[in-house]
């Protein structure tokens, strides 16, 4: 799910938290444990600076939340108060170098993946006054929800990735195919063979095979089963084509 969102439609659903949580802006950060890297996406562009994101990066493993949740399957949604006395970590070379330079002084971390060298957050932010205890009561009685969504999108994106099909709305990696290219398309669809094809179209099993190859070099893929899944079949190519007239059936000439 949250990996096939892109550019404004992430920060939107990173935006939605806030309305159950008020913050000063919300991160999807996503951790590498055995580099000490992080990658990381707020719904306010701009709140944190390309430099400050190396920064965190150099306190990465006195971190807290990370110490907390990394590598822990039974990860809850924690306060970095809940981990540290507030006193006691203003005082640390991680908030004066990195939080104070952002204008934050607290953070709740929603852990949503945690597998081997891999953490997934939700990381709300919020200056001033602390978050509560119901606010992250709150946000953990959704963690494992959002969990689910997160690894059904993964599941979802690899599944496409495996058989070339493009994600929802993205038609920028489908090149447009001619009206008797999808005429053939839709009946390789329905599981018709060449000669199949020929006869219905009213063309030869050459010119088919020739429609054939040209469908396979506009859809990237090399075999008749992937030009199917890439193009969702019929019902895909009518989403994506939605001028896409039904196949005309022609009786074959005499």
């Amino acid at each position: 799910m949250f990996q096939s969102l892109k550019g404004s439609d992430l920060r939107t659903a990173l935006a939605c938290l806030r309305h159950l949580v008020p913050a000063d802006f919300t991160t999807l950060s996503i951790c590498d444990l055995e580099s000490g890297h992080r990658s990381v996406v707020s719904d306010v562009p701009g709140a944190i600076p390309k430099a400050q994101i190396e920064v965190f990066d150099r306190h990465f493993h006195e971190h807290p939340l990370v110490l907390a949740h990394g590598r822990n399957p039974a990860a809850i949604t924690r306060r970095i108060s809940d981990l540290v006395h507030p006193g006691e970590f203003r005082r640390t070379a991680l908030y004066n170098d990195y939080y104070r330079a952002i204008r934050i002084d607290h953070a709740m971390a929603i852990p949503i993946h945690v597998h081997r060298h891999e953490l997934v957050s939700f990381v709300l932010n919020r200056s001033g006054r602390d978050f509560s205890e119901g606010d992250r009561d709150r946000l953990e009685s959704i963690r494992p929800l959002l969990g689910n969504l997160f690894r059904l999108g993964r599941e979802l994106e690899s599944a496409r990735a495996a058989w070339g099909v493009p994600a929802p709305g993205d038609n920028s990696k489908v090149a447009p195919l001619t009206p008797r290219e999808r005429d053939v398309l839709h009946w390789l669809a329905a599981g018709k063979t060449d000669r199949d094809i020929a006869t219905i179209l009213g063309i030869s099993p050459r010119t088919v095979h020739k429609h054939l190859q040209r469908i396979y070099e506009k859809l990237g893929v090399e075999n008749r089963t992937a030009a199917v899944a890439r193009s969702g079949a019929y019902a895909q190519l009518s989403t994506t084509f939605p001028d896409l007239p039904e196949p005309i059936v022609r009786k074959p000439s005499r």
